[in-house]
């Protein structure tokens, strides 16, 4: 059971609910918050301590602070419904120097934990739109099949070095009560989710798929047997739903 946890983007959305939750346990000791927003005086608590810090800056000795930590949870990231087209240039190295090479460098940075005999438990915040392709999403997509990829990777190679921990990837599709799209944290609608990754993040689980069997099963299914077809069914279901022209008011 995670004790010490570090939450990556735990200021607001998923990320607060589960430091929430782990801050709520008896048995958790301290639960470290880094994230580029302040965590709201209403969240603070005697076991909590926040650092912001923006992740793009390329300076990690901030997490050299947290080796005392047995729990690793990543959930900063961000992404914007839009047409590549309509993408500008320089938020191509935003959106890889957010969404993904953070990631991977935390990881690195606690990777002798992984490989440990003693209990480390990690989980990264992923994302359906790293499995298929995601019309409107397309830079978005990418850096989350990035992680994808990375993690399958790591984990057979921590299984191969003979270590039981395991990184999990949490792969949801919307989620809400979220920030994510410019909304509001809603901590009573993300609460059981939260509690629900936690969960698979303890048993050491490797992937988490919310929804799996009531959806994306089914939309996986169909993306490999036909990519194109599901590509063209991914665009006009944003377009329909309204979510674009919500996100570009």
């Amino acid at each position: 059971m995670m004790t010490r946890v570090l939450v990556v983007g735990g200021a607001n959305g998923i990320g607060l609910s589960m430091a929430q939750i782990l801050a709520q346990r008896p048995t958790t000791e301290k639960v470290y918050i880094v994230d580029k927003a302040p965590l709201a005086d209403e969240y603070k608590n005697e076991k909590t301590e926040s650092y912001e810090f923006d992740l793009t800056t390329g300076d990690y000795s901030i997490f050299d602070h947290f080796n005392d930590i047995n729990g690793l949870i990543i959930t900063a990231g961000f992404g914007r419904l839009a047409l590549f087209k309509d993408v500008p240039e320089e938020m191509i190295d935003a959106y890889f120097n957010v969404n993904t090479i953070p990631v991977i460098k935390i990881v690195k940075h606690f990777y002798d934990k992984l490989l440990s005999s003693e209990h480390f438990y990690c989980g990264v915040m992923v994302s359906i739109a790293g499995f298929m392709s995601s019309p409107f999403f397309s830079l978005y997509g990418a850096t989350k099949a990035a992680l994808k990829v990375f993690i399958e990777s790591v984990n057979v190679e921590l299984e191969k070095a003979g270590s039981k921990n395991r990184i999990l990837n949490v792969s949801p599709g919307s989620m809400k009560g979220t920030s994510f799209n410019q909304g509001k944290t809603d901590l009573s609608v993300t609460e059981p989710m939260a509690k629900e990754i936690l969960s698979h993040i303890e048993a050491k689980d490797d992937l988490f798929i919310p929804q799996y069997e009531e959806i994306f099963k089914t939309v996986l299914e169909r993306y490999h047997k036909d990519f194109r077809e599901e590509g063209r069914h991914s665009y006009d279901y944003k377009l329909q739903s309204g979510r674009v022209n919500q996100q570009n008011k």
